[in-house]
């Protein structure tokens, strides 16, 4: 058996077919270390994610009273500039969480076991007796980095010298110093060329992305149906042109959210996503209103907030490490742009399902479409909560396999799914309640409202695969498993997309929901298949890494 194979817990040695790891230590809630690690990691990354939806909904309520002519166009200018950030951002941001937690956690360890090494060497050269400090004693206190031998030379130093005293006290000391260095690293500028990578990624990815838009706003407006003579051209021009402007920022912002998440904090991007938004929402009615810039005024407004953004989270970032590396060839350009397509790939595939869907219940009508957009809105933003712990779940695991502790990233990667799966029931209840109840404020058309009543076992009921299969995203995202990620996202939009194509034909609506399950079942499936056949990086579940 192999080094690495011997340093596996024996527990999951013995398994051939892992599945049943996901059922190890089944609990809906566990007070302990790791258990309050996920909560805060994941709440403030969901509430984070979530800050942005509500500023947009109230960014949108000031300029509905504009007219249905200016509400319409920026409506057909954001779904543009969304999708074109879309492609960029999601990669960027988890490779970002990924590579930032691994590179972390290896300089953490070296630099203690620098300082471990530093302290033997002290204390080959101060040549004490070796009665006052038996040497194997020390050995097991530096290994273990533990401070209980140094507590009880301390308390039995009556029986010393005051030489002796001095000498066990000094090197208790440094042996707490050492226990400490995670503590005063967050006090340290660390060199972590990941991060100089995702910013120097993200400002030229932001550029590209703006004048792309800028340039290209007219074509992009006429394919989304906007014709030179609508009077929608000209604001939809106007507030698209002006989002452009802060497409550095966004991206800037979002690597730097995944620098952050990478240290396992996500409280800063969440305070600086809140100011930010704050700022939005207080400026649109001044600019909008007040100095009568109209759409104009509102895209300045977000604009301004995105950098406000930007500026929060580098200022708080230049604290915590050096943001321009000793060499060049410290970036690791070729690594984020290999994993970066992958996962380019993966967006793409999985968005048109989406787009291909709602196109299919275009075909149905208005009346349908309207219904389906509803219920796709709805069944999309409740997976904010599951993405706040798929952020937690990818930030532990990522600085597990860089320790090769393979138990935590096991207990980690099962207890968020556990977790995501708690969640899922709970969303099915609320969602389902909530479009029941609530149908009525998204519309007042007793058509629609009918047909929202056809789709909502569909978007309650599929809340707990949701779940599951956004959290395997960042399970696998933690694992650096990118290349499966891609992979079999294409397989399974490829499916996918044939069962959109005859279902909607065959059960219109409901064919299309149908269409939309077996995609989330799908994907979720390929996550309980990579990790619970122990295939990939999962392979030391199997006990067979290398005989």
């Amino acid at each position: 058996m192999s080094e690495e194979s011997a340093s596996q817990p024996a527990g999951l040695r013995k398994s051939k077919m892992p599945l049943s790891v996901f059922f190890r230590d089944a609990r809906l809630f566990k007070k302990d270390e790791l258990g309050s690690e996920i909560i805060r990691i994941a709440l403030p990354a969901a509430m984070a994610l979530a800050a942005d939806p509500v500023a947009s909904l109230i960014d949108t309520a000031f300029i509905g009273r504009l007219g249905p002519v200016e509400i319409a166009a920026v409506g057909v200018a954001i779904a543009i500039f969304n999708q074109a950030s879309k492609v960029t951002i999601f990669p960027l941001v988890s490779i970002t969480t990924s590579f930032v937690a691994e590179e972390d956690t290896v300089n953490r360890n070296t630099k203690i076991e620098a300082e471990k090494a530093e302290d033997l060497k002290k204390d080959s050269k101060s040549g004490e007796p070796k009665e006052s400090v038996p040497n194997d004693e020390m050995h097991e206190s530096l290994e273990k980095g533990s401070a209980t031998n140094n507590e009880k030379n301390i308390e039995n130093k009556d029986s010393l010298s005051e030489d002796d005293c001095k000498t066990i006290t000094s090197r208790s000391s440094t042996h707490t110093d050492t226990e400490s260095v995670s503590l005063k690293q967050k006090n340290e500028r660390r060199h972590i060329p990941s991060a100089s990578t995702a910013l120097i990624v993200g400002g030229i990815l932001g550029l590209v992305q703006a004048i792309f838009l800028i340039f290209g706003a007219k074509p992009l407006l006429y394919i989304m149906g906007v014709k030179s003579g609508s009077a929608m051209l000209k604001p939809a021009r106007n507030y698209l042109t002006l989002r452009a402007l802060g497409s550095p920022a966004v991206l800037l912002s979002l690597a730097m959210q995944g620098v952050f998440r990478g240290f396992k904090d996500t409280k800063t991007p969440l305070y600086a996503t809140v100011i930010g938004d704050l700022t939005n929402i207080i400026l649109d009615p001044i600019f909008i209103f007040v100095c009568r810039w109209g759409v104009s005024g509102a895209a300045i407004a977000h604009v301004l907030s995105q950098y406000l953004i930007s500026v929060i989270l580098l200022w708080r970032l230049m604290k915590k490490i050096d943001l321009l590396p000793p060499s060049v060839k410290d970036l690791q350009f070729s690594r984020f742009l290999k994993n970066g397509f992958l996962l380019l790939a993966r967006v793409i595939a999985a968005t048109i399902c989406v787009t291909l869907a709602a196109s299919r219940a275009a075909r149905l009508g208005s009346t349908t479409m309207a219904a389906f957009q509803i219920c796709l809105q709805v069944w999309l933003t409740s997976s904010l909560l599951a993405d706040g712990l798929a952020v937690a779940g990818q930030a532990i695991i990522a600085c597990a396999f860089a320790e090769k502790d393979y138990q935590k990233a096991t207990t980690a990667a099962t207890r968020v799914l556990q977790m995501s799966f708690i969640l899922g029931l709970g969303l099915a209840v609320v969602v389902g309640l909530a479009l029941h109840f609530g149908d009525i404020v998204f519309s007042k058309d007793p058509n629609v409202l009918r047909i929202i009543a056809i789709g909502i076992p569909f978007v309650a009921g599929t809340q707990p695969i949701n779940s599951i299969a956004f959290v395997f995203d960042g399970v696998n995202f933690g694992a650096s498993d990118f290349a499966y990620s891609s992979y079999s996202m294409v397989l399974v939009a490829t499916a996918s997309i044939a069962a959109i194509f005859v279902l909607s034909k065959t059960g219109g609506f409901v064919g299309i929901w149908v269409a939309l399950t077996i995609f989330m079942g799908l994907r979720t499936f390929a996550g309980v298949w990579r990790m619970g056949t122990g295939t990939g990086p999962w392979r030391f579940l199997r006990g067979r890494l290398l005989s």
